[in-house]
């Protein structure tokens, strides 16, 4: 039962409301776990990235940089909770409290529990980090600080990068070069080559879907309360534009890079993606319906929805080719 409960959470970001509440999905709503994929596929992308070089790969240093990715995630989202709620921004008729849970306004945890479960993450992760920077050296430290800069400035004042156009591009910095480049780092033992950064890039790319289309989808939301995000500042025509072009490069990248011999051959999986892009422009062409279909969990969200579903497959694909890459190599 509880097994049941733990996978709607994972893929819906909900739990019925018939169902009981055990203590991991309460968790794992609070820390919105649903999205942890995102994090776990830059970690295994940084990994099969170093396994292609390094003569021997430190699959303990692996393990520990996933992990502490993971928390750092978890971390992060509960910071932006509690910064937000703080700042007024998350209210009860804020898309934040609609679509799930808020940890606070659905009543899932107090306010002063919350920021004490931000800090348990951070000092776990500051243990790992000792931990990595004692067996690999400092640039460990410096993935780490510059990834926590981002993620903790992205709504906590006095920055507030999300409130003035930058949580994109700080999306893309995190869980491209840095988690990517860094999870590289630690297995490797070595700093990413050129071609490892721009083999970042892909996947940097398809993440920035993602919270492109959750703005998108809260223009209205933002405008009203003056957060700045990149689809309030650019217009949601605009913005629903830019994000199929950048779904549509995410495969011009990866043929780019294929095609410089940067990425093997097998990275051309990704095109098995493409019916599921195909559904997705199709969404993105579409006026967003005034009610949701019957059995769609995460309402008034939907083109963030869309955003994630090809994220997903294109991130999975995109494992699946460096795996490949390294078992069976191929070239032109």
């Amino acid at each position: 039962m509880r097994l049941a409960n733990w996978k709607e959470v994972m893929d819906t970001a909900n739990l019925s409301p018939d169902k009981d509440m055990d203590l991991v999905s309460k968790w794992l709503i609070i820390t919105r776990a649903a999205v942890f994929t995102m994090t776990a596929t830059s970690a295994v992308i940084g990994g099969l990235l170093a396994a292609a070089v390094a003569d021997n790969p430190d699959w303990v240093n692996f393990a520990l940089a996933t992990f502490g990715l993971l928390i750092a995630h978890a971390g992060n989202n509960m910071n932006n909770d509690y910064f937000d709620l703080e700042g007024g921004v998350d209210t009860e008729d804020y898309a934040r409290a609609l679509y799930a849970p808020h940890p606070v306004l659905g009543g899932l945890v107090s306010q002063r529990r919350l920021g004490g479960a931000v800090l348990l993450a951070n000092a776990l992760d500051l243990i790992i980090l000792i931990v990595l920077a004692l067996r690999t050296g400092w640039p460990a430290v410096f993935f780490a600080l510059a990834g926590l800069f981002i993620s903790f400035f992205y709504v906590a004042p006095p920055l507030k990068l999300k409130h003035h156009a930058l949580g994109e591009l700080g999306v893309f910095l995190v869980w491209g070069p840095l988690m990517i480049g860094g999870t590289y780092f630690v297995t490797a033992g070595s700093l990413p080559t050129l071609g490892v950064w721009l083999a970042t890039i892909p996947y940097g790319i398809a993440v920035i879907t993602v919270l492109m289309g959750k703005h998108i989808d809260k223009v209205e939301a933002d405008t009203a309360k003056q957060i700045r995000t990149l689809p309030v500042v650019l217009g949601k025509k605009t913005s629903l534009r830019l994000n199929v072009a950048l779904m549509v490069g995410f495969y011009g990248v990866v043929l780019a890079l294929v095609l410089t011999g940067t990425l093997g051959i097998w990275l051309l999986l990704v095109v098995l993606a493409l019916p599921r892009l195909r559904a997705v422009l199709k969404l993105y062409r579409e006026p967003k319906p005034s009610e949701p279909p019957e059995g769609y969990t995460v309402w008034p969200l939907w083109y963030v929805s869309g955003a994630f579903y090809h994220n997903k497959r294109a991130g999975l694909l995109f494992v699946a080719g460096l795996l490949l890459n390294l078992l069976v190599p191929l070239s032109f």
